[in-house]
């Protein structure tokens, strides 16, 4: 960590819980835009999951947009959990959630600051300083007005990937994949560091949530995982600029949807050979937070469909360069992310479903799978930097 950097946060702790103070208030302010108190993506969650007891979730939909009818997309486990919260009345559903979403952005800010507690001390200021600066970036910002499941669900499995009991861990992510399937990339963190009887575990998580799924509704259970999924276009708009994963970015930048043609291929192998060098030089040098989010990154990048809201792993990705010798890189991810880019790039489409854009757009609409490639890129870099700070300091100690 720069000694710059390092003045800095020590001053700004001691303001810790008036800048969180006004974070929320800022946040609550916020509220009042009927825009962020719709969380349409949550009034799916509610009001569709009960259709699994009547086997017709993945045939009713939302026509509550302007855009397109909204369906229900997670496994049918997914529509199980969400059972007890459809329940509530919607005002009540709502508040719940949201209570529940900043909650969860603390402990993944709590998560990642335990990992780094090694180089940088345990300050329980620091959660809560970060946890205020954090509320006003794009993908938290984004998560909350939607009352979209990604804080929840990157808080569960970020706790669950770094226990140390490996049943817990590995059960953690299987459940986390059979409430929506972009959590299995954490397996290859086991298998990165050898925990194989976490991959197994987490392999009987997820087998279990399908089991219940059948049980529950056989009919939308056999649909979903014979028939809907990887269904990309089911999801969304692919070359719209709130798709941030290579697709989208690429889709743009031809002018159609590449699918999974040349150009996808050889960029997911780009990005799959930067994600194991990456990944080795982690587990090399016994970073946990490094080797998580070399993981991580990597599946965001490869998703078919990677929503600008869906790179909360921003949040530990800043922390870890910010509190490592070298945090110039978390500049432009503070920038990209604070200045709220990707909702420029939206206004400027004609509609989400247009891809062909003007260059410029094109170019800009690369701003996360570009960080995230260059951050893939320059972790083996940082991490011998940071290991070569460490032995110089323990040679002062001694």
């Amino acid at each position: 960590m720069s000694e710059r950097v390092r003045v800095v946060e020590a001053r700004l702790l001691r303001f810790a819980p008036l800048v969180l103070g006004l974070s929320l208030a800022g946040y609550a302010w916020r509220l009042t835009f009927p825009e962020s108190w719709g969380m349409i993506d949550l009034k799916v969650y509610w009001s569709l999951a009960p259709n699994i007891l009547t086997d017709r979730l993945y045939t009713v939909t939302m026509p509550f947009t302007a855009d397109f009818p909204l369906p229900f997309t997670y496994p049918p486990f997914g529509a199980v959990v969400f059972l007890p919260l459809s329940a509530l009345p919607w005002v009540a559903a709502q508040v719940v959630w949201q209570l529940l979403s900043l909650v969860c952005l603390w402990w993944i800010v709590r998560t990642a600051l335990g990992l780094l507690a090694r180089r940088v001390g345990y300050d329980p200021r620091r959660a809560l300083l970060w946890t205020g600066l954090a509320l006003w970036c794009e993908p938290v910002r984004k998560t909350l007005d939607f009352g979209q499941i990604n804080l929840v669900l990157v808080a569960f499995v970020f706790a669950a990937v770094v226990t140390v009991r490996n049943s817990v861990a590995g059960l953690g992510v299987g459940i986390g994949a059979g409430l929506k399937l972009t959590p299995a990339i954490s397996g290859l963190y086991f298998l990165a560091t050898r925990r194989w009887t976490a991959a197994a575990w987490s392999f009987a998580g997820f087998l279990l949530t399908v089991a219940l799924g059948f049980a529950v509704s056989a009919p939308d259970s056999w649909r979903y995982w014979f028939h809907l999924l990887g269904a990309a276009d089911r999801v969304g708009p692919v070359g719209s600029a709130i798709n941030q994963s290579l697709r989208g970015a690429l889709s743009r930048s031809f002018g159609y949807d590449v699918e999974m043609s040349w150009p996808w291929l050889l960029a997911v192998a780009v990005s799959g050979v930067l994600a194991f060098l990456a990944l080795r030089s982690a587990v090399r040098a016994s970073d946990t937070l490094a080797a998580v989010l070399a993981v991580q990154l990597f599946g965001l990048l490869v998703s078919p469909i990677s929503w600008s809201h869906h790179w909360l792993w921003v949040i530990p990705v800043v922390l870890w360069l910010v509190h490592g010798p070298r945090p110039v890189l978390a500049l432009p991810w503070v920038v990209v992310t604070g200045a709220d880019l990707v909702t420029f790039l939206v206004n400027q489409q004609p509609s989400i479903w247009e891809i062909p854009r003007p260059w410029p757009l094109a170019a800009l609409g690369w701003a996360y799978p570009a960080l995230g490639l260059l951050t893939l890129a320059a972790t083996p870099r940082l991490l011998r930097t940071t290991s070569e700070a460490d032995r110089r300091a323990r040679t002062r100690e001694a």
